[in-house]
């Protein structure tokens, strides 16, 4: 390489804009306030993060649209959820930063700042969308966006989100029916099973009076009714309906399965991609949980710069938010390993995850 065409690491990084991008509008107010320039390189800083985890997302989906989606490229996807999460972590401990700003730092020029507001982060709404937010809300906010944003953010919501991706290809695993085999079967009586045993656990316990028996017992009989759930497609069906679900029938049966026999080698890591999308939204419910708690340190009960009811709102969304709830309450369904119907050696040596294999 010949020094005219040496690439120079201020170049490469474009420095001089990024460097250059921090305009202070206290200053130009008049009123400098030391702590608006954290507020805005922190704020930058996330904005390159969701940059980055948009990257990364947008590659998932692309290999996630592949039919039928070969074992090896599972390896791919994980990495980069796994990437992801990380990330996650890193912009999480950013708050902590931000709180180093006192209320009073803030009041300093904070004012200077309307209308603008957090809510107008078009990277970040796109994340919840392709993330599969807009599966569960039915819609999307599109909150104070102007038209062009406002317009971009409509086209993503109408592409294939993760959520959905994740639907469908849990939805193709081939192995829940093997010849004469009928997983299902085995695993309704293994439960049953269970749930007769610990009926007989309630009954024969000395420390528990009959009255408290009788209400062990009906407990136990509400237990029994989630399980039916997966025994019965419509009734599952009902609950979906209902908002009870938000995988199909078939997706969340694979993801019980995977999730049970998840120490088989084709299973592993169906299972930790399974388990990095869990740490998605947790991580984002943790994000959320403290912004809110940041924006009541900062504001109280005020409003927020973009006219939003502050605290308020954000802790308002935490509950409505969460992307694959579904995934978390397969605990539900779980049972003891030592319960756990026994596989049929040869479906156990011919498990795969191409659509067209039997």
């Amino acid at each position: 390489m010949t020094e005219a065409t040496a690439l120079y690491y201020n170049d490469y990084l474009h420095l001089s804009n990024l460097l250059d991008s921090q305009d202070l509008e206290s200053t130009k107010n008049g009123h400098f306030a030391h702590d608006e320039m954290l507020f805005i390189i922190t704020h930058q800083t996330y904005e390159l993060w969701f940059k980055q985890i948009l990257f990364e997302l947008d590659s998932i989906l692309v290999l996630f649209a592949e039919i039928p989606l070969e074992e090896a490229k599972l390896q791919t996807i994980a990495a980069r959820l796994e990437r992801i999460t990380r990330i996650q972590k890193v912009i999480n401990q950013q708050i902590s930063i931000l709180e180093t700003m006192t209320a009073l730092d803030f009041l300093d020029f904070r004012d200077y700042l309307i209308p603008a507001s957090g809510f107008q982060s078009v990277q970040f709404r796109e994340l919840e969308l392709r993330l599969g937010l807009s599966h569960h809300l039915g819609g999307c906010p599109y909150g104070r966006f102007n038209d062009q944003d406002r317009a971009y953010l409509k086209q993503v919501i109408q592409q294939t989100s993760l959520f959905e991706q994740i639907d469908a290809w849990l939805g193709r695993m081939p192995f829940m029916i093997f010849g004469e085999y009928r997983f299902w079967d085995s695993y309704h009586q293994a439960v049953d099973q269970m749930l007769y045993n610990d009926t007989l656990i309630i009954e024969h316990n000395p420390l528990l009076d009959a009255t408290e028996k009788k209400q062990q017992v009906q407990a136990l009989g509400q237990t029994r009714q989630s399980f039916l759930c997966l025994f019965d497609q419509e009734l599952y069906t009902r609950q979906q309906n209902l908002g009870q679900f938000q995988l199909n029938y078939q997706a969340t049966l694979a993801a019980l399965f995977i999730q049970l026999y998840r120490n088989l080698p084709l299973l592993q890591l169906p299972f930790k991609i399974l388990t990095l999308l869990m740490d998605i939204d947790e991580l984002l419910a943790h994000w959320r949980s403290a912004h809110a708690l940041m924006v009541e340190r900062m504001l109280g009960s005020k409003i927020g710069t973009g006219g939003s009811s502050g605290q308020d709102y954000l802790k308002s969304t935490l509950s409505n938010k969460r992307i694959f709830a579904d995934l978390f309450n397969l605990s539900t369904f779980l049972i003891p390993r030592s319960r756990l119907p026994k596989l049929p050696d040869d479906l156990i040596g011919n498990l795969g995850f191409y659509q067209q294999r039997r």
